[in-house]
């Protein structure tokens, strides 16, 4: 009996929780195209990566797990005459970054809101 107590205390002192976090590869304006959350590896933790073309556009994001390495920095870069400002910024509890709102809506949900889109679109309001 004291070797399953020993064992128990040593399963419980020494296990390593898994740290869960959103996930999203890419967002576009606050929508994520594709995500969910996802586990980490140990001595990872979780991220949210914003790129920004202006300083009032953040239009792209992504969000998941990472290593410490590079966290909390905002780096300054150039792609073809284009500046734009990346900014990672790490937290370490569970599903702490911001989750983008998800996006995934059946083919046919598309199709409604096109078709009322284009319903309203076409009438006139006379006053």
């Amino acid at each position: 009996m004291p070797f399953y107590i020993n064992m128990l205390c040593f399963a419980v002192c020494f296990s390593v929780e898994s740290l869960t976090c959103n996930q999203c590869t890419l967002s576009v304006f606050g929508f994520c195209l594709s995500g969910g959350t996802e586990t980490c590896a140990a001595n990872n933790t979780c991220y949210s990566g914003r790129i920004s073309i202006v300083s009032s556009f953040n239009g792209f994001s992504r969000l998941g797990c990472r290593e410490m390495a590079g966290c909390n920095a905002t780096t300054n870069s150039t792609l073809l005459s284009v500046t734009f400002t990346t900014q990672i910024t790490c937290c370490s509890t569970d599903r702490c970054n911001n989750a983008a709102t998800s996006t995934k809506m059946t083919f046919s949900a598309v199709i409604g809101a096109a078709v009322l889109a284009s319903v309203l679109g076409n009438q006139s309001i006379y006053v």
